[in-house]
């Protein structure tokens, strides 16, 4: 008789699979305005999942997929998904203007300290380099619409007075990062 743990992991492994239809496993999302999910902070996962769960975040199927999952399970499903690999930056050519007024943007607005020098994110923070260029800009501007929520203030505060212009250059930026 299979253990407990088995029969768990390999529960996380299928509803992984799932998970893999939409957001890709070639390190690149399969859909538009989708997240790729490789090397993001287990905390971050697991706090997204739980927040998709309880519906404060409802994107179809995330919310129904999670529906009556237990913590444990989630934790299972985060530590599943870090083991992805880590998306592939955008490999079109980049606008260099565009990433010259994006890495002023960083700089005045410290992007590189939460999410890492780097932007592969820590702890409860995402990881941006190399997601999709169309995905980051609807995060982007879902964040300052409310669309999105955060669970503390700190993407308002950063967001409030930045410009869907600014938008358009940090998503260029950031989806050309490794």
């Amino acid at each position: 008789m299979a253990s407990i743990a088995a029969v768990a992991a390999e529960s996380a492994e299928a509803t992984l699979n799932s998970c893999l239809v939409c957001h890709g496993d070639a390190a690149r999302a399969a859909l538009p305005n989708v997240p790729a999910l490789g090397a993001q902070p287990f905390d971050y996962l697991t706090i997204q999942l739980y927040m998709f769960r309880e519906k404060m975040r409802t994107v179809e199927p995330m919310t129904a997929m999670l529906a009556g999952m237990k913590d444990d399970d989630l934790k299972r499903l985060a530590a599943a998904i870090v083991k992805l690999p880590a998306p592939a930056p955008n490999s079109e050519p980049a606008d260099a203007a565009r990433i010259e007024r994006a890495k002023a943007l960083v700089v005045q607005h410290r992007c590189n300290f939460c999410h890492n020098r780097d932007y592969s994110g820590q702890q409860n923070v995402p990881r941006l380099a190399g997601q999709r260029e169309d995905y980051l800009l609807k995060a982007l501007r879902d964040y300052k619409s409310n669309a999105r929520r955060g669970y503390d203030a700190t993407m308002d505060d950063v967001l409030y007075p930045l410009t869907d212009a600014d938008f358009q250059d940090l998503a260029h930026f950031l989806s050309r990062q490794r």
